[in-house]
């Protein structure tokens, strides 16, 4: 429902800057003598902002690493410290081969079903890359479609993006490479397995959707870059394309664009019937859409705005002829469901299904039934509607954790759904849309015995009394205070819900224990949930983080001295920003590709999308409220940090890597002589996405070898 790649501006006005003068920085050792840092030219460097200097002495480290070489030296010297260091800590090497052992197993993706085709993804367990496949039946051989372990050595070269055509003849896919947002998309012939001479480029943040007929698809882009800022410059001006198959791109034809909003950018679908492409249109990464219909049925018919402003989530779900239906939280901060009648001038909404105490996140047509997917404290629970909206019922799901999937078509008599929790890997369901039965279609052997693991909801209350729901996992009989891991997000209206995670079962295996708090911010409760934890209310995201840490020592589930946090993108933010905030309170701290200078966090790439939940450094008030928790502006020299190991990826274009060195550069400069605060860079490897299973086990090997040593788990190898 949401368009999440965007997720995890005007510029600064420059005064008072000086000229750049160089100098080194040197750690003393005395407490770390296992490593030496290395020495971070600091530039004398000061900006004047709503009359406050604003000293910079990093910005150089900002600098694309493809093409700096200072900076490229500087991460050679970073990575060579920080290895140094882990490889002197003991469990490493355990950790690193239960992890391999717990990801080595079969696993399948959701089937999509086109033509009488199953289309699904597999990983034979260990395969850097999953494979996809297709079978003629339901139950049929799998015929191997695309490999993408054979696109490059490292195995840094993934399959993003695919759409079967409606005949299931076709297949549009996208290649991504070194984990880029970029996205070169391709077309392969099912029957034969060999691809089209079609390539598409310079495609970023889009939806691929196939005409009807499988004549081409629409797809969106942006302008090529300039000549050395295809990884850092800012995207705007995207547009929607046609491109029919046979042709070159420079034929593509140009459907939808909005020269007067260089910002907003702009999503196809094509309508179940075939009749109509939607496009989504949204500047940031609010639930705030416009909805353009253009009828495909009238060649060059004019594009018709069916929702003008920016002001609510309309989420298409799929139609009935003329009759669209819509999830919203247009006088629902919930959501509800409505349908709207294009054969009416100005359609007004009706709802079908109205608001809930539970949250809406996600709604299917499948044959003549409705299924939506609530969110009942971060759980998932399955209901079953008639197109007019009488309910039918619940899906019964195997237990408390998280259920997605559930796509099809008019008159379609089954879908899929994937279901996983904290301690069950991902199970694949086929669903039987008549019956009501849910049968496993592919379900993993374990390597665990997952009975010996204890799932528990705690709700804690905050700084201001609001009470916030958190997940507690660790095997059976584990009591008194452990080695605790505190995970968290907090932004951007996404939910943390229960999953499977085969580097997690390894931490809760020798003793830890793990806690997922879902904290304001995300969307586990709507729209309320969200605005409490955003712009100016972002504090209340880092109080709900802190207050889950004293709640997890107040009840003897960790000690003081036992709890580490981690989170990742806007999780990163997070983790630097209570570091700052309670060095005190935790025993080690791994943020990963964080947003760490909320100042300039506008100027590259996707990050001017992030105002709608961070504010506009270019206004004073914004200004103020970011300043005021920026990881890399609030580092103290006099605090007394706690362990520290930072992650990125050189080749990150969604939170450029200079967020995370700048940071860590301040906190070496701050703290020489304290605990080791380091950076582990990945090369050729993104955000996250597409990232290769083998640099996956790498890098949590050595985290939690890092977090295990300073928390004082003792690691050991597992019995059989």
């Amino acid at each position: 429902m949401r368009h999440a790649y965007l997720l995890l501006l005007p510029l600064l006005t420059l005064a008072g800057t000086q000229a750049p003068a160089m100098q080194a920085t040197q750690a003393a050792t005395a407490a770390n003598p296992e490593f030496d840092y290395p020495a971070t030219t600091r530039q004398d460097l000061v900006e004047t902002h709503f009359n406050i200097e604003i000293a910079d002495p990093y910005r150089w480290l900002e600098n694309d690493v493809r093409e700096d070489r200072q900076v490229r030296d500087w991460v050679t010297a970073q990575n060579v410290v920080t290895d140094a260091y882990l490889e002197t800590l003991p469990g490493r090497d355990i950790f690193k081969a239960r992890i391999t052992e717990l990801y080595d197993y079969e696993r399948f993706g959701i089937p999509e079903k086109k033509g009488g085709r199953y289309f699904y993804t597999r990983n034979d367990g260990l395969q850097n890359q999953s494979v996809l496949y297709v079978r003629a039946a339901l139950n049929g051989e799998p015929r191997l479609l695309i490999d993408p372990n054979t696109w490059s050595r490292d195995g840094a070269t993934a399959l993003a993006e695919w759409v079967p055509s409606e005949d299931g003849r076709r297949l549009l896919y996208s290649v991504q490479d070194g984990g880029t947002d970029w996205r070169t998309v391709k077309v392969l012939d099912v029957a034969s397995g060999q691809p089209l001479a079609d390539t598409v480029e310079w495609v970023k943040f889009s939806n691929l959707a196939w005409a009807r007929d499988g004549s081409g698809f629409y797809y969106s882009r942006f302008p090529k870059p300039q000549d050395g800022e295809k990884f850092q410059a800012l995207n705007t001006d995207q547009a929607i394309y046609f491109h029919r198959l046979g042709s070159p791109q420079s034929q593509d034809v140009k459907i939808y664009a909005t020269p007067d909003q260089p910002k907003w950018g702009h999503f196809a679908e094509v309508s179940d019937d075939g009749r109509w492409l939607i496009v989504t249109t949204t500047e940031g990464t609010d639930d705030k859409y416009a909805i353009t219909l253009i009828d495909l049925s009238e060649p060059g018919a004019a594009p018709r705005t069916l929702i003008a402003k920016l002001e609510n989530n309309w989420s298409y779900i799929g139609n009935r002829g003329t009759t669209f239906y819509f999830a919203t939280n247009k006088d629902a901060p919930r959501l509800r469901v409505v349908t709207l009648d294009v054969a009416v001038a100005d359609p007004a909404p009706v709802e079908i299904v109205a608001q809930d105490e539970a949250t809406l996140d996600g709604a299917s047509i499948v044959g003549d039934t409705l299924i939506a997917s609530y969110l009942v404290d971060a759980k998932t629970e399955v209901r079953r509607y008639a197109l007019d909206g009488a309910s039918k019922g619940r899906i019964a799901l195997p237990g408390i954790g998280t259920a997605t999937g559930f796509d099809g078509e008019a008159g379609d008599p089954e879908t899929f759904f994937s279901f996983t929790s904290f301690a069950t890997p991902t199970t694949i369901y086929r669903y039987d849309v008549a019956s009501g039965e849910a049968t496993a279609w592919a379900q993993p052997e374990l390597k665990f015995d997952s009975a010996t693991f204890d799932v528990s909801q705690h709700f804690y209350t905050s700084k201001d009394g609001a009470r916030v729901p958190m997940f507690v996992v660790k095997k059976k009989g584990i009591t008194g205070p452990a080695p605790t891991l505190l995970y968290g997000y907090g932004g951007f209206n996404i939910s943390l819900t229960p999953s499977y995670s085969a580097t997690r079962i390894a931490w809760m295996e020798q003793g830890g224990v793990l806690a997922v708090a879902n904290l304001r911010g995300g969307g586990e409760y709507g729209k309320a949930w969200h605005d409490a934890g955003r712009l100016d209310h972002k504090q209340n995201v880092f109080d709900d983080f802190i207050s889950a840490g004293e709640y997890l020592i107040a009840q003897g589930i960790t000690g003081k001295d036992q709890l580490a946090i981690q989170g990742g993108s806007n999780g990163g933010l997070l983790v630097g920003a209570v570091v700052n905030q309670r060095p005190d309170l935790f025993a080690a701290a791994l943020p990963a590709v964080g947003v760490m200078d909320m100042l300039r966090f506008d100027r590259f790439t996707a990050g001017r999308y992030w105002v709608d939940d961070y504010g506009y450094p270019s206004e004073e008030a914004d200004f103020k409220t970011l300043l005021g928790y920026s990881p890399y502006h609030n580092i103290d020299g006099e605090a007394d940090y706690p362990p520290v190991l930072a992650t990125t990826a050189d080749t990150d274009d969604r939170v450029v890597p200079g967020h995370s060195f700048k940071y860590i550069a301040a906190m070496q400069h701050a703290d020489p002589e304290g605990a080791p605060h380091l950076i582990r860079i990945e090369t050729r490897a993104g955000h996250g996405s597409g990232k290769p299973t083998d640099k996956i086990i790498e890098e949590y090997s050595d985290m939690w070898a890092f977090i295990a040593h300073h928390t004082g788990m003792k690691v050991e190898k597992q019995a059989p």
